[in-house]
């Protein structure tokens, strides 16, 4: 193996050698990961003759093209423009044609020689110069097309050229300083005596009411993207199938337009035996997925039967919008649909067809004939899957649009997985754009000291930039569809991803790069245009200079109370949290108030085996009695708890004043945005997810303890909205 095409290879690919860790101290990456990491990506590591052409290839591709497939500039008077030319044609002028979106188009000459030397290289004997031109002109923020020619007007190169803002879009209210509060729950946990057993579009509708009406300016969600309806057991909203659409699960199927037309499905809903089924899973304190999925299957089939009746070929007002969903949606919505039907019928045939890599091989792949020839026999099994998310699209539209009508701040906001899951259907419609032999983790850490492999094949960034950066155009699109804020879950993952490859633990990963720069100017453009504000959480290590360059690009940082501790290990207080921020008190990923209080996370931790031994969840137990005494420490500094709550925290439990004193106590902070857990308002214990299992443990699947009607009844949670609202108002001075 030939360690110095490597260290080149890795060096052009973005495979990082050396990073500090979490704990501060300088890391170097093995050799052998970075061989395995270029494997993954399609090099010849273990053949130096062809390891040495591929190299070749990859610096010729560089320095032969004029420009790169892509640009993305931020919007200014002037823009640089990098170009590559033979020695021999520097003093060649050229004529350039930025094509804008409208059509318009602006024009102009320069010559290259004129421009700034910024290096050189020999290429098979030739010279290449690089040389950094400006182009003087004014034009608007969007996706545009750059052409260059000769005086012959031969064109010599183009490129996508995207010019963003300089920041991503913040709503007025929020940037003339209102601090704005609101709830962010899991949407499958929500309950009610109306939904099939899992939080469905109707009850989000419900929440939202109740909350505007307590003074709150958001409901925060979990990722909602498609997952696999014919396999609903695979339920973590972080391993999708896809993050483009959304997971028609939570369709409330009693709201359609349709079922209302549908004698067939309402006989079948009103049935002894369905409503007694819908009894039983709507009084399941976890959700049973397969149960409740497949009764939406079943009566969602009967509501599409009445839609094909009539609606399609009708030319009606609801066909015309189901006709501009489906090309909106384009070929990704088709794969989409076509994946899960697919699936459906393999699972049917007897297959165990968890995902693509299961499926026959002439179908494993979404422009194979086999898979053409499929969807033009079959029809009706495309179009009842574009149906379904055309409803979950529409549903949840409906939500948004009334969370705006009551004049919240920023209605929904969403959140956006770092990935999907191996078996998914944007791998299977996009192979090329996936590294498939390494998966996406983090390095050991103090949480974590052996690491965390997450099982997300992760995105090529040399194949993104080939795509002209279209799927993350895409994602972030559709993410910010219907919604008043996206939130970036791992946003680190816009500079860097930890890569493991196949075979190794997740201690023998790299860190490899993207360019953060490109990815934040597409993300602000798709901000300004969707009115969507950024939240990126920005959590783990973090490298020097990124939280700046998230602030300047107008991403709110991610703040959790219990990560917020100075070098003394108080806890810094609310106040002295950045303006741009989302600030916190626990996450999905967190016990809930009271089960860290009272230390439940680490008793279930021992139950599930995560503990090497006793020693260490001893030392865990102490930092957790010290952290308690902190805290209360920093509530009663600042006055935020009751007279009669000891200051010894050997004396203090839980109270429901403890808790809610916790979270006006975050209220009165300077964040212009916080969020905080139903679980907390109705003081539950057991969390809704454990990093680190799988089957140990239900993760995804606890629901809320009480329906949301008798929530907003009680008057502590009333009183508790009230005091949030009074507190950020206060804050807003």
């Amino acid at each position: 193996m030939n360690q110095e095409l490597i260290e080149k290879l890795s060096l052009l690919r973005g495979v990082e050698s050396n990073y500090v860790d979490a704990w501060g101290n300088p890391a170097t990456v093995d050799a052998s990961s970075k061989a395995a990491l270029l494997s993954a990506m399609g090099y010849a590591t273990e053949d130096d003759a062809k390891l040495e052409q591929q190299y070749q290839a990859n610096l010729a591709s560089v320095w032969q093209n004029m420009l790169p497939k892509v640009l993305v500039v931020r919007k200014s008077e002037s823009y640089p423009l990098e170009l590559h030319l033979p020695i021999d044609d520097l003093k060649v002028p050229v004529n350039w044609t930025l094509e804008l979106e409208d059509g318009e188009k602006l024009k102009g000459t320069f010559t290259p020689l004129d421009g700034q030397l910024v290096g050189s290289e020999t290429i098979e004997g030739v010279e290449y110069k690089a040389l950094k031109v400006f182009l003087k002109l004014d034009a608007p923020i969007g996706y545009h097309t750059l052409v260059l020619r000769n005086a012959k007007r031969k064109k010599l190169a183009d490129t996508r050229f995207i010019i963003a803002p300089q920041a991503s879009f913040i709503p007025n209210e929020i940037a003339s300083g209102k601090k704005v509060w609101g709830p962010s729950v899991q949407m499958y946990c929500l309950r009610s005596q109306r939904n099939w057993g899992i939080g469905d579009f109707t009850d989000l509708t419900y929440l939202v009411e109740n909350v505007a009406k307590g003074g709150g300016d958001f409901v925060g969600l979990n990722p909602i993207h498609a997952l696999y309806p014919n396999n609903p057991e695979s339920a973590s909203p972080y391993s999708p199938s896809s993050r483009r659409w959304l997971n028609v699960v939570y369709i409330d199927v009693e709201a359609t337009p349709e079922y209302n037309a549908s004698s067939e499905a309402q006989a079948l809903v009103n049935s002894n035996d369905f409503q007694w089924r819908l009894g039983e899973l709507r009084g399941k304190d976890w959700v049973d997925y397969t149960g409740v999925t497949q009764l939406k299957l079943k009566a969602l089939r009967l509501v599409f039967n009445t839609f094909k009746e009539t609606v399609l070929g009708s030319g009606n007002e609801r066909e015309q919008a189901f006709q501009a969903f489906v090309a909106e949606g384009g070929e990704n919505l088709r794969e989409q649909a076509l994946y899960d039907a697919l699936q459906e019928y393999f699972y049917a045939d007897g297959i165990n067809a968890w995902g693509w890599p299961s499926w026959p091989e002439e179908f494993n792949e979404y422009h194979k004939p086999a898979v053409a020839k499929w969807a033009k026999a079959n029809p009706d099994e495309l179009n009842f899957y574009l149906y379904l998310q055309f409803l979950a699209d529409e549903q949840l539209a409906a939500v948004d649009e009334k969370a705006k009508g009551l004049g919240m701040a920023m209605g929904l906001y969403r959140d956006l997985a770092v990935g999907v899951s191996e078996g998914s259907t944007e791998i299977w419609a996009n192979r090329d754009l996936y590294i498939a032999g390494a998966a996406v983790g983090a390095p050991p850490d103090v949480l974590g000291p052996l690491g965390q492999n997450w099982g997300l094949p992760p995105m090529d960034p040399g194949k993104l930039i080939e795509q002209q950066y279209q799927p993350m155009i895409d994602l972030f699109r559709s993410n910010m569809r219907s919604c008043g804020a996206l939130r970036i879950d791992h946003v680190m993952a816009l500079l860097r991803l930890w890569m493991i490859p196949a075979g190794k633990d997740a201690k023998g990963g790299a860190y490899v790069y993207y360019n953060i720069q490109d990815l934040l100017g597409i993300l602000a453009l798709e901000s300004h245009r969707n009115h969507c504000a950024i939240i990126g959480e920005d959590l783990g290590t973090v490298p020097d200079g990124i939280s700046e360059t998230l602030q300047e690009n107008g991403v709110h940082s991610y703040r959790v109370f219990f990560f917020e501790q100075a070098e003394d290990g108080g806890f810094i207080s609310p106040n002295h949290y950045p303006v741009q921020a989302m600030a916190t008190l626990t996450t999905h990923d967190m016990p809930t108030l009271i089960g860290f209080w009272h230390c439940d996370d680490l008793k279930l931790g021992k139950e599930l085996g995560l503990y090497p031994d006793d020693n260490v969840l001893q030392t865990l137990y102490n930092d957790r009695h010290e952290s308690k005494q902190k805290i209360l420490d920093s509530l009663k500094g600042h006055q935020s708890l009751p007279d009669y709550i000891s200051n010894d925290v050997n004396w203090v439990g839980m109270t429901r004043d403890l808790n809610y004193g916790m979270q006006v106590h975050m209220a009165k902070g300077s964040s212009s945005l916080l969020s905080l857990q139903l679980e907390d308002w109705l003081e539950m214990d057991k969390p809704v997810n454990v990093p680190g299992t799988s089957t140990e443990y239900p993760n995804w699947r606890r629901k809320l303890s009480k329906d949301l009607d008798k929530l907003f009844a009680e008057h502590d949670v009333q009183e508790l909205m009230s005091k949030l609202s009074d507190a950020r108002r206060g804050a807003s001075n």
